[in-house]
């Protein structure tokens, strides 16, 4: 399967006033056709076991959703509300099936690899993006702004620097790291709704799409 890039979807939802191993994991991978990228956002598909056991990267899974209730006293007083995966996406990684990332964080990881007898630009890094709205809006048009929402990134086993950084959401089009020809990269993203903005009473929603690609 040849693959120049690839996309998977992150559902962002805010309820408000509803009742009441050694260094972060990069790792090479071996070269080999064809050429392709693979990228996971919570749940994902990889057939015939992990990848470093042979197994082949597929197509699927849900969409990892995270969230937030605000109670009606705490609106918009500015104490942040960590966010939860109600959907329960996966947590172990696709390299080699170890228990990545904890419950209530979002496992994002993937490769790029070059092919064989790649040269020039198919040896430049592939590009990790993500693309979000302005807002997260509710069933009236209400609004909240898309920087209320930030992350952290880990692993268990891990201590050092994540080759997926931590970050606040802003609108458009944001490169948020590259990934070398022929490595596996992957870091847990914990969520948080900053809780700035005194807002009415409803369920607020955006959704982010994350690309791998390599130009």
């Amino acid at each position: 399967m040849r693959v120049s890039d690839t996309a998977k979807h992150l559902l962002l939802v805010a309820l408000v006033a509803l009742p009441p191993v050694s260094s972060a994991y990069t790792t090479n991978i071996t070269n080999r056709n064809p050429r392709a990228v693979y990228l996971r956002v919570g749940d994902g598909v990889m057939n015939g076991g992990t990848y470093s056991g042979g197994g082949t990267p597929g197509v699927g899974g849900a969409v990892a959703i995270v969230q937030a209730s605000v109670p009606v006293a705490n609106i918009g007083n500015g104490t942040s509300v960590l966010m939860t995966t109600p959907n329960n996406p996966r947590l172990i990684s696709d390299w080699d099936g170890y228990s990545f990332c904890n419950s209530g964080q979002v496992y994002v990881g993937g490769f790029y690899r070059s092919g064989i007898g790649s040269s020039g630009s198919l040896n430049n890094a592939a590009r990790l993006t993500y693309t979000a709205p302005a807002t997260l809006v509710n069933a009236n048009g209400q609004t909240i702004p898309i920087s209320q929402i930030s992350w952290t990134t880990s692993g268990n086993g891990d201590n050092g620097g994540q080759p997926i950084p931590g970050g606040t959401f802003s609108a458009g089009q944001n490169q948020l790291t590259t990934f070398p020809r022929n490595t596996w990269r992957e870091s847990c993203l914990t969520f948080r709704y900053a809780n700035q903005n005194f807002v009415a009473s409803g369920t607020y929603q955006a959704t982010v799409t994350f690309t791998l690609a390599q130009p």
